[in-house]
């Protein structure tokens, strides 16, 4: 095969941050694949978690529109040129009425929407005189809205910035738990935009994925733990797993199993077992679910009190008020992302959209 160029090493130390020698060699023996050699640097512990350098960094906003008895929300991503007209104020009012509009009309595509009227006028047509009166073109990207069914509250937020906004609905035991709910909602939709999580449930990863990302968690800790022996500092626990997915009852039962093992080796007495098992198999579980933790908005230790996981809090909160919460639906849109530069500026890629 051709030479590694130094172009394609610069992009692979960009995406990974592994040093210029190890993406070499990792781009050689992949004859130059990028993504693999991604994942073999993540395998070997060298490489962060796969980015694309070339994330395009679009402006615009994202904003979010919640009706007055939290039944409804909408969020939408709209796409300007320039961050000086993401601030202008023409612009972020368009975009507000934007949102408010997608939610009143009930649409589910842009297409759709293209056809719906606006004050008297064929949205297409108000979508134009924007981009006339803006100066810039605008790409209405993507939007979504979630209805609460039956006993069922939904919530918003988007961060003052407007590059991040979160919809989440949940179902209720009833509408008077639904009611108690609408701010605690609203603090689980904040939690979400610090912490980016990807899914909702860690029942919606892959396995494969997951098989996959276990390989590189484990890597990455150790490479870790040879820098805190270098600097005699206490190692970190390599994990045997990364989620809920792999913990199988096979697994539980070991887990107890070596625990009482260990109690037994460190002479404790067995009569006491029963008050010790329950809090080293919750760090068992702690230990083995990281990935759960990263991607998964129910398995995230929560922003408010990270003693305790946002599921842990939903069981609290539903106790509190009454009866059951169940988070059933989750979005979150952050600016740009999903973007990539394909060998052009943002204004071609916006105009091309346009076409």
């Amino acid at each position: 095969m051709a030479a590694i160029s130094a172009k394609l090493v610069k992009q692979l130390r960009d995406m990974t941050g592994a040093g210029m020698m190890d993406c070499k060699k990792a781009l050689s023996e992949t004859e130059g694949d990028i993504d693999k050699a991604v994942d073999l640097l993540r395998e070997k512990g060298l490489g962060k978690a796969a980015k694309k350098s070339d994330r395009l960094a679009s402006e615009g906003l994202v904003s979010v529109v919640v009706d007055s008895n939290h039944k409804e929300a909408t969020i939408s991503e709209i796409n300007s040129e320039t961050d000086f007209v993401a601030k202008n104020e023409n612009f972020i009012n368009f975009t507000q009425n934007t949102t408010t509009h997608i939610k009143n009309s009930g649409t589910s595509s842009v297409e759709e929407l293209m056809s719906t009227t606006i004050d008297g006028t064929k949205f297409e047509e108000y979508f134009n005189s924007q981009i006339a009166t803006i100066g810039e073109n605008l790409v209405l990207r993507r939007f979504v809205t979630l209805k609460a069914g039956e006993n069922g509250v939904v919530n918003g937020y988007a961060h003052s910035n407007g590059r991040v906004g979160v919809l989440i609905a949940a179902k209720c035991e009833n509408e008077e738990v639904a009611s108690k709910s609408v701010e605690f909602i609203r603090q689980l939709c904040m939690h979400a935009a610090a912490m980016k999580p990807t899914y909702l449930s860690y029942k919606e990863l892959d396995p494969e994925f997951i098989e996959k990302e276990t390989v590189a968690l484990k890597a990455d800790i150790e490479k870790h733990n040879e820098e805190l022996a270098r600097l005699k500092k206490p190692l970190k626990k390599v994990p045997l797993y990364g989620s809920m997915l792999q913990l199988t009852d096979e697994v539980m039962v070991e887990a107890k199993k070596n625990i009482e093992a260990e109690l037994k080796a460190q002479n404790k007495p067995e009569k006491i077992w029963d008050r010790i098992v329950p809090g080293q198999i919750a760090r068992f579980i702690a230990d083995n679910t990281q990935l759960d933790q990263q991607f998964t908005l129910l398995s995230q230790f929560y922003v408010m009190d990270d003693k305790k996981t946002v599921e842990q809090v939903i069981e609290e909160k539903s106790k509190e008020f009454g009866g059951k919460i169940e988070l059933v639906e989750y979005v979150r849109f952050e600016l740009g992302e999903g973007l990539e530069k394909k060998g052009c500026d943002f204004a071609s890629e916006v105009a091309e959209q346009l076409k």
